[in-house]
């Protein structure tokens, strides 16, 4: 592992997977402390990024109409604004770490932050947080089609269903080896110690 041109892109980790709402993780407590220390000695590396749903489903484009009339409580005219917002131990990092906002399951929809980490001369990213197998999965692959090389702390990310968590983790370590490297928490923590 080389992190030295790298980036914690943390997906996702907001109050409304975190508190009792219809989208609440059970699990995203337990990963918590794991990234609260990998954003500590790095926050000015750090970008996390936040799902915020539209404010009524009309507003959604194509399938996502359905998607929304699926889940209407999580649209912002029902859910308090807050809920939108990274849980308070994340919150605290913001600034110097980043917020960048999507639409969508992928962060890359845009181009915007393929674009910021460019100019950075990134080439490798730590990406943790939720879901492992819907924000986090399109998160990785669009990093990877990009060409990033992806860290993948196991202990960091999760998700609202045991069996396709345990499954996707068993994918990106056999079907993305060259690309993706899985790991521990610690495992990143001990490498940025080595390299300073």
């Amino acid at each position: 592992m080389n992190f030295t041109n790298c980036v914690h892109l943390c997906v996702d980790m907001q109050r409304m997977f975190a508190e009792e709402t219809d989208w609440h993780v059970e699990t995203l407590a337990g990963v918590l402390p794991a990234i609260e220390a990998l954003t500590e000695p790095h926050a000015a590396r750090t970008v996390f990024t936040r799902f915020v749903p539209p404010e009524r489903a009309e507003d959604a484009q194509g399938s996502w109409q359905e998607y929304y009339e699926a889940w209407p409580n999580m649209l912002r005219e029902r859910m308090a604004p807050e809920m939108v917002d990274l849980v308070p131990s994340l919150q605290r990092f913001v600034p110097p770490a980043a917020v960048i906002d999507k639409p969508v399951y992928s962060p890359w929809w845009s181009g915007a932050l393929h674009q910021q980490l460019q100019a950075k001369g990134v080439d490798t990213l730590v990406i943790t947080g939720g879901e492992t197998e819907v924000c986090v999965l399109s998160t990785l692959m669009g990093a990877i089609d990009l060409g990033y090389h992806v860290v993948l702390p196991k202990d960091a990310v999760c998700s609202s269903a045991a069996e396709t968590h345990a499954a996707m983790l068993s994918i990106y370590a056999s079907r993305f080896g060259i690309q993706l490297t899985a790991c521990t928490t610690q495992d990143v923590l001990d490498q940025w110690r080595r390299e300073g």
